[in-house]
């Protein structure tokens, strides 16, 4: 009985979610227009999967994995759920039969049903295996999902975000393994990176080095210069080439640092 309470209840709950989710995925690429519910990630991360359904379809693969183990492990969602799995799931339903994105990841209504759908089968199952698998084999599960997802998200989808950025043209492969390569070294992963590559790649190629393709690259290179320093990525590199750290950039990072 308490499992049927578990399943009825992660079908509503995931219903509400996949509905909210696929909406702001959708509506997001009508911004600013339209009020945008959503995260700047998730269009781009849909963006670079170019409306191909089988590449939506694996983008999502992977980070289910991850929620997965997150959930069965420590019965918790992570924000990959709806964020990423809910929303490429829903594009790939669409666009399975119709390839036209204005019609399909572009509708917040279509999105909004096949987000519905979606986010109640993946709810479901999540919350139903979660429940139903015995607390010994919870660590075991945890041990085999977590180092899959790991080489899925660190190895594999830079790799396929990479190709992607590739395939869009010159312009946008150079921006991708550029700032791919800076996000690898700072971040530690390539994926941010290749995003903010093809959308200023891409926006160059629709409008030319317009003022707002100019503001994109400075917040990008801005991003990339904060992000390394608040990460002591400036010291580390300083000491790989044998260079001593000057005493004032060391007590610069003693006082932001924090415990």
């Amino acid at each position: 009985m308490e499992f049927v309470t578990i399943l009825i209840k992660s079908l509503i709950i995931g219903g509400l979610l996949g509905f909210s989710a696929g909406v702001g995925a959708a509506r997001m690429f009508h911004a600013p227009n339209t009020q945008a519910l959503g995260a700047f990630r998730t269009l781009g991360e849909m963006n670079a999967c170019q409306g191909d359904a089988a590449s939506h379809f694996s983008f999502g693969l992977g980070f289910f994995f991850n929620a997965w183990a997150s959930a069965v492990g420590a019965g918790a969602f992570t924000q990959d759920v709806t964020h990423r799995v809910v929303p490429n799931w829903a594009a790939a339903a669409l666009l399975y039969k119709n390839k036209d994105v204005s019609q399909t990841i572009q509708d917040p209504k279509k999105m909004g049903i096949a987000g519905t759908i979606i986010g109640m089968i993946v709810v479901a199952f999540l919350n139903s295996t979660a429940a139903a698998i015995p607390e010994a084999l919870q660590v075991t599960a945890v041990a085999v999902l977590v180092p899959a997802a790991t080489i899925l998200i660190d190895t594999v989808m830079p790799i396929i975000f990479w190709l992607a950025a590739i395939d869009a043209g010159r312009r946008t492969g150079f921006w991708g393994t550029l700032f791919g390569g800076f996000a690898q070294m700072i971040m530690g992963n390539a994926v941010p990176g290749v995003v903010l590559g093809i959308l200023i790649g891409k926006g160059v190629d629709d409008q030319g080095w317009s003022r707002i393709t100019r503001i994109i690259l400075f917040a990008a290179i801005l991003l990339f210069i904060l992000s390394g320093f608040f990460r002591g990525f400036d010291l580390e590199l300083l000491e790989s080439f044998k260079l001593s750290v000057p005493d004032w950039l060391d007590n610069v990072h003693e006082i932001i640092k924090t415990e």
